[in-house]
């Protein structure tokens, strides 16, 4: 294995044993009945604190849950990209290989959010329509952050317009870095449902790219 591969692998390791430690921290350190309904809450008086700064705005809300659409979409178009390449090659193991592992990735980021919803960690600040909701991590910035940094990966493979890439790049990355701001503010989220969220997906994002790269290397 080259080291540049190695690191990469190593990185996304380190994310998410810090996601799952963070995991555990949150439902240890700090918990106090501070939540909707007295739900308790790890990092009570952190949580407490940044939600009391930001205050709530269902405004935001509404806004990054309507464009939590676009990674769905971005799902979508690299699910008809694979399907197209099925369909004229005829054959599974004729499809580009970083396809068929974008697919099983993103098989593990909705199978990541599924569970965190069956299992809730915690639940929202805020009740939604009269209703308690789980929180950790937060849905929205997992998806998010594990899905526009592949457009920016696929583009960079696939494109060799250098001026597409780069706006498609820098569409991304304002778009990424605007939800999970929003998120932040709009107080539906504790501040460590969104840390978690990012460990999360940075740790799942640095293993497939490695594993991507590793398999480059086996092909060549």
């Amino acid at each position: 294995m080259k080291e540049k591969e190695k690191r990469i692998l190593f990185s996304g390791t380190i994310m998410i044993a810090a996601f799952v430690l963070w995991t555990v921290l949150i439902q240890t350190v700090d918990v106090q009945p501070v939540g909707q309904k007295r739900t308790n809450v790890g990092f009570a008086t952190l949580n407490s604190w940044f939600h009391k700064l930001t205050g709530v705005h269902m405004t935001i809300y509404t806004i990054t849950d309507w464009l939590g659409l676009v990674p769905v979409f971005v799902c979508m178009l690299f699910g008809g990209f694979g399907l197209n390449q099925l369909i004229q090659r005829k054959s599974m193991k004729r499809v580009d290989h970083d396809i068929i592992l974008l697919g099983v990735y993103y098989v593990i980021v909705i199978a990541g959010y599924l569970i965190f919803e069956k299992i809730p960690i915690n639940y929202r600040p805020i009740l939604i329509e009269g209703r308690l909701e789980s929180s950790y991590p937060s849905s929205t910035t997992l998806l998010v952050l594990s899905v526009m940094p592949t457009l920016i990966f696929q583009v960079s493979r696939r494109v060799e317009n250098i001026i597409f890439r780069k706006r498609v790049n820098r569409a991304a990355i304002l778009y990424s870095v605007c939800m999970v701001i929003g998120r932040l503010v709009s107080g539906v989220h504790w501040f460590t449902d969104i840390v978690g969220a990012v460990l999360l997906s940075s740790g799942l994002f640095c293993n497939y790219i490695g594993i991507v790269m590793l398999c480059d290397k086996d092909k060549k």
